[in-house]
């Protein structure tokens, strides 16, 4: 059985999440297409495997995440789940020519995306993932992308950062406060966004997608610090940092969507090196360092297909013997005050 972890920071009955949880951008046709039914198959693996937290986006698959987890949670007794969502854009219809995502998202509705971080496109956008979902209730909102990452620059992203704290914060607290929702925070691809949100605002829970790993750990200086101070809790996604921590240094691998570069290749390969001496393969390490921090509440690696669920099921319940991570520390492939 998957191990759970419990977060109750407003003191409300809190939520109770799965450490192995499932992040539902792959299934809806990330890089290559699947059937409804392949994508089906992929969430009946992994709830028949014990994963009770789900999360999910409008901008997975511009919709088809949503509306493929719509099949598959209708016949699940809600208070048996966790799911989240995000708000932040909001969906257009355009034509297939001119859409979002070609290249990245195959076989899906032609939408564009559209950034609105308003507190009425907040509301919008979660009456939308509703109908779209054919949920009453998502426990989590996330509110999505705020990085430069995706706004190109610091001041892009600023004047986003501000436009949400004025408009979609008062919404998600309004939301949190009626009891809508039981907890809100952000979905994005670097810490430091997080730390000036937290700085500034009432937030619950943050979804860090590749920032908190075997090969990233600098989120350690200030903000997962913070995070546990104020019992907020931390998500981490992308704890193969999109592939190289799963597959290892071979030619091919990935790296935050990208081929790896030399210096990722070449960290990877002595990491994989330390695991091998201690008979650990570097995939199930890679999943397992996460949650020894204390603010994290569960790890969500993608999977595309019934072999790579059971094999993110397998990571997650390896054991990993404690003398690996002081290794690691003692040759300065980790931080040392990292918690293990």
């Amino acid at each position: 059985m998957l191990a759970t972890r419990h977060w109750d920071r407003l003191g409300n009955g809190g939520l109770t999440f799965t450490e192995l949880g499932f992040g539902a951008a792959p299934m809806a046709n990330l890089y290559r297409a699947i059937s409804d039914d392949e994508a089906h198959a992929v969430l009946t693996a992994a709830w028949d495997a014990g994963l009770r937290y789900f999360d999910t986006a409008p901008l997975y698959g511009y919709g088809l995440s949503e509306t493929r987890l719509n099949r598959f949670l209708r016949d699940k007794p809600r208070e048996e789940y966790v799911l989240s969502t995000k708000i932040g854009r909001l969906l257009r219809v355009s034509d297939a020519a001119s859409r979002d995502g070609i290249g990245k998202w195959f076989d899906i509705p032609s939408r564009v995306g559209v950034y609105d971080y308003g507190y009425d496109a907040t509301m919008r956008c979660l009456e939308i993932s509703l109908e779209r979902l054919g949920v009453d209730r998502v426990d989590v909102l996330y509110a999505h992308d705020l990085d430069v990452f995706n706004h190109g620059t610091a001041a892009a992203l600023q004047a986003r950062l501000d436009e949400f704290m004025a408009g979609g914060y008062r919404a998600l607290l309004d939301l949190r406060d009626q009891g809508v929702i039981r907890a809100f925070g952000a979905g994005v691809n670097e810490w430091e966004p997080c730390q000036w949100m937290l700085e500034r605002g009432d937030f619950d829970i943050f979804l860090l997608a590749g920032r908190y790993t075997l090969l990233e750990q600098e989120a350690l200086q200030s903000f997962l610090p913070m995070a546990t101070a104020r019992g907020v809790g931390v998500v981490v996604g992308g704890p193969y940092n999109s592939g190289v921590l799963a597959t290892g240094p071979k030619p091919g691998a990935f790296y935050n969507y990208d081929p790896a570069p030399e210096w990722v290749l070449k960290r990877a390969g002595q990491l994989q090196e330390v695991c091998a001496a201690h008979g650990v393969r570097l995939v199930d390490a890679a999943f397992q360092f996460p949650l020894r921090h204390p603010a994290v509440v569960s790890v969500i690696p993608g999977g595309q297909g019934v072999a790579e669920m059971a094999a993110n099921v397998a990571a997650a319940t390896a054991v990993i013997p404690d003398a690996l991570w002081q290794d690691l520390k003692d040759q300065g492939l980790m931080r040392a005050d990292a918690p293990v």
